[in-house]
């Protein structure tokens, strides 16, 4: 094999003071690499090995600081905290583009700077080169006739991973990160979202509602179509798994030959402030492969609608418990997120969770109590815990104070925290089993039925209240740590 034959070998770095500008080069850059890389690829999938290694890189944003004056302490994000050099690379410019444009934004303008954008020294696997082009189709290891990584970049995991959310990333060369995830773990998990949603990334909306009840898909179509006839309600489509999209309310759904491990459904608004609803099933693992892959589309808030145990005898079928703490059990964060880490409540979205139970169930202040707890959930890995000795688990459940158990709230308000993205909790009790009333058919009352109903509405009520909030009031300085990077 020859030399490695780039796409960069002329490319010079430019500096804008202009957001929109600077995001233009970023598409130019990333339409350029991602074009070369598929034509190279097709001819060779059709004439056999290239001359040489063919590599394209990421486009990338680069902003050095040398003042240590202090931006507005008010701010979340948009700014770096010291003077230095930061970077970011940067994937699907078109998808991201709203978001790159605030961001940068921000960084010029608070600290008075240019951003730098030129190609990154980060090549572009091939895979996600393609991945937008159904015309393309890149063959398993050994199904070619060459071997793919000796002339092509391929994933590599070893580069791929959570240093920089995790607060564990250290730089090769005195370079910060600018954003909580670089390009070939957005890549990734673009890649995964598709695969495990049925739906393209491109319709997922800012504000994201996680259940484990499929009564609740149904709702939100019911919704989503009361919506598509009312011109002043701000929703333009409604998009399904397999990406089917309808925009008025009579236009059929067909359903899915095969149904996804996470059907995914998304309400659009044309600015991206709908609302998405996916039902990631049962376990924490789930609720974290699905949070994930999310958080690098960077959504303003994301709440988990689902039903619990309720623990307290006071408790009825149909009653909500808003999360004000959790009980780490499940696991699945453990490495990444030690249990000593608290996981504080957010002010913003229990107001709006609180306003929105009030606003649907027609209940205000000490008369909410009687359908409304706030306290502890606990969230474990053990569906079947109740069949144990449970002497150990109820001392622990009574200590922690925890007033409902579920296997997906912790595991969602952790990767929450993790990942910077506003997080809250509403729970329907389905069953009390500390107490006899097991979850079994035909037990379910009126009461519950009607709750259940209501459950999902108080959901997007919450999502809509969060959406009329400035997103520097969302996007908490709790959330942050020490040193955090610029972007959101």
């Amino acid at each position: 094999m020859d030399s490695t034959i780039t796409l960069t070998d002329t490319a010079t770095p430019e500096h804008f003071s202009d957001a929109t500008e600077a995001v233009d080069q970023l598409e130019k850059l990333y339409t350029e690499a991602t074009q070369y890389l598929g034509e190279a690829f097709s001819k060779a999938m059709l004439e056999g090995a290239p001359d040489g290694r063919i590599r394209a890189f990421y486009p990338e944003v680069r902003i050095t600081t040398t003042s240590f004056e202090q931006v507005d302490t008010r701010l979340s994000y948009g700014h770096v905290s010291t003077p230095g050099t930061y970077a970011t690379t940067v994937t699907r410019p078109d998808l991201f583009r709203n978001y790159l444009i605030d961001q940068i934004g921000l960084l010029i303008g608070n600290h008075n700077t240019s951003v730098q954008i030129a190609p990154s020294e980060t090549p572009i696997p091939v895979h996600f080169a393609v991945a937008n082009d159904p015309s393309i189709t890149v063959p398993h290891d050994g199904a070619a006739e060459f071997t793919l990584r000796d002339f092509f970049d391929v994933p590599d995991l070893s580069t791929t991973n959570d240093d920089i959310v995790n607060g564990t990333y250290v730089s090769p060369d005195d370079t910060g990160p600018l954003a909580p995830f670089t390009a070939q773990r957005v890549d990734y998990s673009l890649a995964r979202l598709s695969h495990y949603t049925a739906t393209d990334p491109c319709h997922f909306q800012n504000h994201v509602l996680f259940t484990n009840y499929q009564f609740y898909v149904s709702e939100f179509e019911s919704y989503a179509r009361s919506q598509l006839d009312d011109p002043n309600s701000g929703y333009v489509a409604f998009v399904s798994t397999d990406n089917k999209i309808i925009t008025k309310s009579d236009e059929t759904l067909e359903v899915s030959l095969k149904t996804p491990q996470m059907p995914t459904y998304h309400l659009k608004r044309a600015d991206g402030s709908g609302i998405t609803l996916v039902n990631i099933g049962v376990g924490p693992s789930n609720a974290k492969t699905a949070t994930d892959h999310i958080a690098v589309l960077r959504p303003h808030a994301w709440l988990m609608v689902g039903h619990c145990a309720g623990l307290r005898n006071t408790q009825a079928l149909g009653d909500f418990v808003l999360a004000h703490a959790y009980l780490r059990e499940d696991h699945v964060l453990d490495d990444d997120l030690p249990i000593w880490i608290p996981i504080p409540a957010l002010a913003e979205m229990q107001i709006a969770l609180e306003k929105a139970v009030a606003q649907v169930t027609k209940l205000e202040g000490f008369e909410l109590k009687r359908i409304m707890r706030t306290g502890t959930v606990a969230t474990i890995d053990n569906r079947n815990w109740e069949l144990r000795d449970q002497s150990g688990p109820v001392q622990r459940l009574s200590q922690s104070r925890a007033v409902a158990l579920d296997m997906e709230s912790a595991t969602i308000a952790a990767n929450g925290y993790r990942f910077r993205v506003p997080y809250g909790t509403l729970l329907c009790v389905s069953d009390k089993p500390l107490h006899g009333e097991l979850k079994l058919p035909g037990m379910a009352s009126d009461f519950y039925k009607t709750q259940v109903a209501n459950h999902l509405m108080i959901g997007i009520r919450a999502m809509e209240h969060l959406r009329e909030m400035p997103l520097e009031r969302i996007h908490s300085r709790k959330l942050r740590s020490f040193e955090e990077t610029a972007f959101l």
